[in-house]
């Protein structure tokens, strides 16, 4: 049976040496914790450091390292001091994460870390090709295994491999300037599947593979000669339920069961209860912005003086590589920036900063996420920042406000925050002024939409997200084209209408008859295209139709005042001449509560799409969305909803950037072949620009004079370049 191997730097354990006797505990963060039900509940293996280098390990206890981690399903690499240093503190922490996060002043290129790397990386894959057997899936995490995939490719070249970057990738302009950046590149294109948080982060890595290995990019594939490499983006979640239970335990305790930090934060609460705390939580880290957050809540005290003893900055800072010069400094200018402020705003009975560096238990965080007001986060560059997402989570009234800076992956996800440019000190003294006056009823507002995105999208789903797209193939097809319509095949084309006893003509709306617009209902026809289309209604022995995807409230109210025949929603309802709608067939629309969520959470990820829903079918729009992501999001849709539908008689149609689920048996083919019964049309002819429009041209008798509008795969006859071209043809059948 076939295994999942996960593979990251470190494993989800905490392995510590006290008193000559090893001790475990598991580890507490988001990747741990988001792979804990494929790593406990599946069958796989999750291969990392231990967190003890050889020097640190006893040979007596060796085996037992190995035994405590095999007990977890974890085989544990053993590193030396020496890799340490060169392969985690050396070349990941001072060259990958710098460089990354933009901070190119802080980033080092020495070779001999760069060498430590390699080997360890090495040595990573091989402990990976000592346990894989074929037909396993391989998940590999991070920044510091960068070349993990291509060495385990190089030695499997059948494995099915993901890698998954939890850090920002930077642009091309920044990444270039890494001296081993071919080999970067060519060691994560080693996977089958690479995921990063953000489709910004994705796009970097594409504009990188395309400028630096020139290799072909078609939307989010990379075409590589022997294989095509998937890029997508999974915006990490947190484990919603873990946070939303403490916060609802918290609330349940007593007083008695109360931290000593609650008991803290519960006294300054009764003494000042108009106060109000803004929290700051962040690994010590420069990424962070720590520093400048602190500046502008200096600032802000004094810009707004009248929040002087009204609020209070409580700053977690956890201390992290604490050896490395620059984490040494930034600590330093810490420190003295808390002590300055603090000396200039502190009055006999307030201090404006509480200031923590330490690591706290869980419990401390929920105190903290549950008795403040306002959370502030202005990372200047962060991969995702789940902090933003477990502060909301905890806000179980629904109350508090979120200050999220634009440059945190989070903020992609979180547009009901407050987003802020984290160098802006004015704009953050306006938000914090702003949060703190910000009426409940608008809290609550926000904070229930973002709560309901954050709990369907979970830490959960994004790992299945990953999981499930890594098990998915897709193939590429080369389009077609069809003939396009030349003065020589115009002139014919005129002719056999004009001389022609009996004509019908198929018109598509969207996309044919006008062009597409960000919002759909600002595609009213102008007085134009009303006159041309009823001048070719009025022509004798001549009927037209407009044949389209719209609702029929929509599509009536447009074409109100004219004898046009209408079909709308693609062949469910019609109205013939100075007739009244009617339903042309036999549909149900049940299936919608169940369909209704698949589509929303793909709404919910990919920011400038929405939902539209009609009698009989649901919509999903993404013309509004990057150009790419919607691509990308849209052939993904079309995959799960057609393994969602197979069996129950719907099908998904593919527009113009907008997909479409509604039955089966209702399409434009079946609408407009009942057009022709009992009719004797010598001419047909039928005009479309996207997927819906094929069943159509599909099913007309083969004399018809079939049309795409616009160069794509088409099983039309014909084709032309744009809407203008459409007028200028139907014009010509006036003349």
């Amino acid at each position: 049976m076939s295994k999942t191997i996960i593979i990251s730097n470190r494993l989800p354990l905490k392995i510590a040496l006290e008193d000559d006797k090893l001790r475990v505990t598991p580890s507490v963060g988001g990747l741990a914790t988001g792979l804990k039900s494929f790593h406990k509940d599946g069958d796989s293996i999750w291969i990392g450091w231990s967190g003890l280098t050889e020097e640190e390990i006893p040979d007596h206890l060796e085996e037992e390292v190995k035994e405590k981690a095999k007990a977890e399903d974890c085989i544990a690499v053993n590193l030396t001091e020496e890799e340490v240093d060169g392969f985690y503190y050396g070349f990941s922490n001072r060259t990958i994460w710098p460089l990354f996060h933009y901070f190119m002043e802080f980033t080092e290129a020495e070779h001999a870390s760069w060498e430590i790397y390699k080997q360890v990386n090495i040595k990573y894959a091989k402990e990976v090709l000592k346990h894989y057997e074929a037909g396993d899936r391989v998940w590999v995490h991070d920044y510091q295994l960068l070349l993990v995939p291509k060495l385990i490719r190089d030695e499997e070249p059948e494995a099915i491999i993901g890698f998954f970057n939890h850090i920002p990738f930077p642009s091309y302009e920044v990444f270039r300037t890494l001296p081993w950046r071919e080999s970067v590149l060519e060691g994560m294109l080693g996977a089958d599947l690479i995921g990063f948080h953000t489709y910004d982060y994705e796009r970097h890595f594409l504009s990188s593979v395309t400028r630096i290995l020139r290799h072909k990019v078609d939307f989010n594939e990379v075409t590589l000669p022997e294989r095509i490499v998937k890029v997508d983006s999974f915006p990490m979640g947190i484990d919603y339920k873990k946070f939303e239970d403490a916060a609802l335990n918290h609330f349940r305790g007593t007083e008695d069961e109360q931290s000593e930090l609650q008991r803290r934060l519960d006294l300054h609460l009764e003494a000042t209860p108009d106060a109000k705390l803004i929290l700051s939580i962040d690994r010590l880290d420069y990424t962070k912005g720590i520093a400048n957050r602190i500046r502008a809540f200096e600032y802000f005290l004094d810009k707004y003086p009248e929040f002087i003893e009204k609020v209070r900055l409580v700053m977690l800072a956890v201390p992290s590589r604490s050896n490395v010069p620059q984490y040494q400094r930034l600590k330093r200018e810490i420190d003295e920036l808390v002590g300055r402020i603090n000396g200039k705003f502190s009055t006999v009975s307030w201090t404006p900063i509480w200031y923590f560096y330490r690591s706290m238990p869980f419990d401390n965080l929920i105190d903290l996420y549950t008795s403040c007001d306002v959370a502030l986060l202005t990372p200047i560059r962060d991969g995702m920042n789940l902090v933003a997402k477990e502060y909301i989570a905890t806000r179980t009234d629904h109350t508090g406000v979120l200050i999220l800076s634009e440059m945190a992956g989070a903020a992609h996800e979180m547009n009901e925050a407050l987003i802020i440019n984290p160098n802006n000190f004015e704009q953050i003294a306006l938000t914090l002024k702003q949060a703190i006056e910000m009426p409940k009823e608008e809290q609550i507002e926000r904070n229930k939409t973002l709560q309901k995105r954050l709990k369907r999208y979970n830490v959960e789903k994004w790992a299945k997200d990953f999981m499930q797209a890594l098990k998915n193939t897709e193939d590429n097809r080369r389009s077609f084209e069809s003939i396009r319509i030349t003065p020589k095949v115009s002139e014919k084309l005129v002719e056999d209408y004009k001389t022609s006893e009996k004509r019908i003509l198929f018109l598509d709306y969207d996309g044919t008859l006008v062009d597409f617009v960000d919002k759909p209902e600002d595609a009213r026809p102008d007085q134009e295209l009303i006159d041309l289309v009823t001048q070719l209604n009025s022509q004798e022995n001549t009927d037209v139709v407009i044949i389209s995807g719209r609702d029929k409230e929509t599509l009536g109210d447009w074409w109100k005042g004219t004898s046009i025949e209408l079909i709308s929603e693609h062949g469910a309802w019609m109205r013939q001449k100075n007739c009244e709608w009617e339903l042309s067939e036999n549909v149900k629309n049940e299936w919608m509560d169940a369909v209704r969520p698949v589509i929303e959470s793909f709404v919910d990820r990919t920011p400038g799409t929405f939902l539209e829903e009609k009698n009989y079918s649901l919509a999903w729009h993404y013309r509004k969305a990057d150009p790419e992501l919607g691509e990308i999001r849209a052939n993904e849709l079309s995959n799960t909803l057609k393994g969602l539908v197979s069996n129950r008689g719907l099908s998904v149609l593919a527009g113009n950037k907008v997909l479409e689920i509604k039955s089966s048996g209702v399409n434009k083919g079946k609408a407009s072949s009942k057009k022709l019964v009992g009719e004797n049309y010598d001419f047909i002819f039928a005009i479309g620009d996207d997927w819906t429009d094929e069943y159509m041209f599909e099913e007309l008798p083969r004399k018809s004079y079939t049309v795409k509008v616009g160069i794509k795969k088409t099983s039309a006859n014909y084709y032309v370049n744009d809407t203008k071209r459409v007028r200028e043809i139907l014009t010509s059948f006036l003349d």
